[in-house]
């Protein structure tokens, strides 16, 4: 297959550029991880495909060891440590902080890896590197970037004379309205920590400036430094770490180690709304990956984890989703259509994907337009019987984080279960008088089955259903 060029679009110069690696033989990818205080809801699972997908493509392009993809997990922050009192009031500190993160972070893990997700390359912890935050801190302060002040190290924005072109504000926007009064310790309201004291009741390391504990932008720019260099390839994130959190980590890493840039790509997925709004536990629409894996609480149904990595996938990762059920019944059908086409093709190991679904992805991860060509390739395997076709078609949904177990036993696997012919006959008479509130309801009943209804056209223009049981 012949190597595609890469184009992605960059939040840095607000441009869509062909994607040169500094170096081809180690591409440098860092992405936000959670912050483990608790569990990660679906808008963090769509970040986590969008740069999965990502990473999939550069080991495509560049090859599977050319490639280091970092991802952190941001274990001390001030929410730990307050959900470390309250679910462990009788253990000593550093036990509850550790049994909140080790538990959640490990619950991140499970989650993602249900959305088709590969391990990044390094997943470092930010308390493994304390000593590193230290250093670069120190670097900062010795070259006039940094000060200490009331206890804590702040960083000075007004040191650096292009802060803000990553957001677009300058610094007199980020002044305007700022609460002076209250940070009088500052001396710019848009300083912002790097160090802060900690008090016995919260998780702390010695330094030179008194017992504390990081900022949080900080532990990214010692993170990515540690592990990938002062200036790499490729960092990712949600649209809302724009501003403050990658602002400032460009500026503590240019400013720290002097060079020009900190990632010469920032690429960023845009917001996941349910049912046009946006979510938020008080309005009820609030929805870990956990629980639409795992429970009922949305749509009334369980949702396999490929389903939901598809229902991401369908719009573009700089498009705003509105998530709702139809969209996931959409994502299933066509899912496991394509899946159904890929049965019985034995794969290898080395087996690659289609060249006009890279092709696609190519151009700024265009799933939205490679799912039209898989639909070309299930077309040729299901309806022409073509063999070739469906080897292809079973490599690329493997390439994509699919897997080819469909986890449905299709009507021509299994017994008809007795009473489904009656049950789907009695649906069909209901659709066509227009009673849709009983036809919703036998499709309610069968789903709780575990029977999923599929409905379709024939030649004639009649509505007909096919019938799957989920395993």
């Amino acid at each position: 297959m012949t190597t595609p060029q890469l184009t992605l679009y960059n939040t840095l110069t607000r441009t869509k550029e062909t994607f040169v690696p500094i170096d081809v033989g180690n591409v440098c990818m860092y992405a936000c991880g959670p912050t483990v205080y608790d569990f990660a809801h679906i808008g963090n699972g769509r970040m986590a495909i969008v740069f999965d997908l990502l990473f999939r493509l550069l080991r495509q392009v560049y090859g599977t060891d050319h490639v280091t993809y970092v991802r952190n997990i941001t274990d001390v922050d001030d929410k730990i440590n307050a959900r470390a009192a309250r679910d462990f009031p009788g253990l000593p500190l550093n036990d509850a902080i550790r049994r909140v993160t080790e538990g959640t972070a490990a619950q991140y893990q499970s989650d993602v890896t249900a959305l088709g997700c590969l391990e990044p390359t390094i997943q470092p912890r930010a308390t493994d590197n304390i000593a590193e935050m230290q250093a670069l801190i120190g670097l900062l302060i010795r070259r006039g970037h940094a000060y200490v002040t009331n206890g804590e190290v702040l960083f000075a924005v007004s040191s650096m004379s292009d802060y803000g072109k990553l957001s677009g504000r300058n610094l007199e926007d980020n002044l305007a309205g700022a609460r002076i009064a209250v940070e009088a310790h500052k001396r710019n309201p848009a300083d912002f920590v790097l160090w802060k004291q900690s008090s016995d009741d919260q998780s702390g390391w010695d330094s030179p400036w008194g017992r504390g504990r990081p900022g949080w932008h900080i532990e990214c720019s010692a993170m990515s430094g540690r592990y990938l260099g002062q200036l790499f390839d490729i960092h990712g994130g949600g649209l809302d770490l724009i501003f403050p959190h990658h602002e400032n980590e460009i500026a503590q890493s240019r400013c720290a180690h002097g060079t020009p840039a900190m990632a010469n790509v920032w690429m960023h997925n845009s917001f996941l709304q349910v049912k046009g709004q946006k979510m938020s536990k008080s309005l009820g629409n609030f929805f870990t990956i956990a629980q639409l894996l795992e429970t009922k609480d949305f749509g009334g149904r369980q949702w396999p984890g490929d389903v939901l990595r598809l229902a991401m996938l369908m719009t573009h990762y700089r498009e705003p989703i509105d998530f709702t059920v139809k969209r996931l019944e959409e994502a299933e059908t066509k899912l496991r259509d394509w899946q159904r086409a890929a049965q019985g093709a034995t794969l290898a190991d080395g087996d690659g994907p289609d060249a006009s679904v890279v092709s696609e992805l190519a151009d700024d991860l265009g799933f939205h337009r490679a799912n039209i060509a898989l639909d070309v390739i299930a077309k040729k395997a299901n309806r022409e019987g073509n063999e070739v076709a469906k080897h292809c078609l079973a490599a690329t949904l493997r390439f994509l984080g699919f897997g080819l177990d469909t986890l449905l036993v299709s009507e021509g696997e299994t017994a008809e279960p007795p009473h489904l012919a009656a049950a789907i006959a009695e649906r069909l008479d209901a659709c066509n008088a227009k009673d849709f509130a009983k036809a919703d309801a036998i499709r309610a009943q069968l789903a709780e089955q575990g029977i999923t209804l599929m409905d379709y056209k024939d030649e004639t223009g009649a509505r007909q259903t096919r019938w799957e049981i989920r395993r």
